[in-house]
C-alpha cells in the first residue's frame, strides 16, 4: 500500500451514497478489528457499519494506516473482524472456520492485487487457471474458462507468453482475468493501478466498468488516487479506523470516453526522445549523452 496520504475527495463528490433495491452483497455492522501486540492494542477499524448492493463499483480510500487495508482482508474474507459482524450475499461470515471462509474465496471472491503476482515460469493461459485448480475444476473445463478469462480482458493472442514477455498493463490483465475464472460476484482490487502508467491505468479501470456495467459485476478498489476513484460510482474515505465519507459520485469518468484523449503509447515515445533531443546541449554547447 503507498504510503503517501489519499488525495482530498473533489467537488464531483457528492453527499449520498449509492444504494439498490433487495439484498446487499455486502453488509458490515458495527466491524472492529483490533491487533494485539503484547502491551500495545491496535485499532484498525473502530465500529465501521456499511452497506454494498450488487451491482455497484466502490472506491476505498485513505491514508496509509486509515484502516482501508484492514476493511479490505474482512471483506475479501481474509481476516474476521474482532468485534461485529460481516454479511455476505446474507450469510454471516464473521465467525466461519478457514475453511468456509477458504470456500467463500474461491467460488465468490476475485483478488487483484497492486503486484500482480503471477508466476514467472507459467504462461498467462496457465497463471488463469490456477484458481480452478483450487477449487476442484474438471480439467477439461480449466482452459476453456482460462481462455475464456482472457478473452475478457483482451488479451485472448498472449495465452501462451510468460509474464517477462508482457507489459505492465498486460500482466495486470492477466491478474484481472485470474480473478475472474471462478466467475465470482465480488471483485476486490487493492492499488491495481498503483505500478501503472497513466494510460495503462485507465485502460485498467475501463475494463472494471465494462465488468461492471456488462457483467454486473460489484467491484470495490483501493486507491490512494482521486482521479482513479473518479471512476467508480461510490466512494468510502477512510481515516483511524472510521469511515468518514461515504459519497456518490458525481461527473464520473467513463475510461472508454478518456482514452481516446490520451496520447498512445507511440506518441508517448515520440515526445520523449524529442525532450531527451531538445535538451541535448547545455548552455555552453556541450553535448549530453
Amino acid at each position: 500500500m503507498d504510503d503517501r496520504s489519499a488525495a482530498i475527495l473533489p467537488s464531483s463528490f457528492a453527499p449520498g451514497p449509492a444504494t439498490g433495491g433487495g439484498e446487499p452483497t455486502i453488509r458490515l455492522e458495527n466491524v472492529q478489528k483490533i491487533y494485539d501486540l503484547g502491551e500495545v492494542q491496535v485499532h484498525a477499524l473502530r465500529g465501521v457499519s456499511l452497506q454494498i448492493y450488487p451491482g455497484e463499483f466502490v472506491a476505498v480510500m485513505g491514508a496509509s494506516g486509515s484502516g482501508k487495508s484492514t476493511l479490505m482482508n474482512i471483506l475479501g474474507c481474509l481476516d474476521k473482524p474482532t468485534k461485529g459482524r460481516y454479511f455476505l450475499d446474507g450469510v454471516d461470515v464473521s465467525g466461519l472456520s478457514k475453511r468456509e471462509l477458504a470456500r467463500i474465496r474461491s467460488k465468490k471472491i476475485g483478488f487483484v492485487f497492486q503486484q500482480f503476482n503471477l508466476l514467472s515460469r507459467t504462461t498467462a493461459l496457465e497463471n488463469v487457471e490456477l484458481p480452478t485448480i483450487y477449487s476442484g475444476v474438471p480439467i477439461a473445463e480449466r482452459e476453456k474458462r482460462a481462455r475464456e478469462a482472457l478473452v475478457r480482458v483482451g488479451l485472448a493472442e498472449r495465452a501462451g507468453h510468460f509474464p517477462s514477455q508482457l507489459s505492465g498493463g498486460q500482466q495486470q490483465r492477466v491478474a484481472i482475468a485470474r480473478a475472474l475464472v471462478n466467475d465470482p460476484s465480488l471483485l476486490l482490487a487493492d492499488e491495481p493501478t498503483g505500478n501503472l502508467d497513466s494510460r495503462t491505468s485507465v485502460e485498467i479501470m475501463d475494463i472494471f466498468q465494462r465488468l461492471n456495467e456488462e457483467h454486473g459485476l460489484t467491484v470495490i478498489i483501493v486507491t490512494h488516487e482521486a482521479d482513479i476513484a473518479q471512476y467508480a460510482k461510490r466512494a468510502l474515505e477512510f481515516r483511524d479506523g472510521r469511515m468518514k465519507k461515504d459519497v456518490a459520485i458525481q461527473d464520473r469518468l467513463i475510461a472508454s470516453e478518456v482514452l481516446p484523449t490520451l496520447p498512445s503509447p507511440d506518441e508517448d515515445m515520440v515526445e520523449g526522445i524529442a525532450g531527451v533531443a531538445a535538451g541535448s546541449a547545455d548552455d555552453s554547447g556541450i553535448r549530453v549523452r
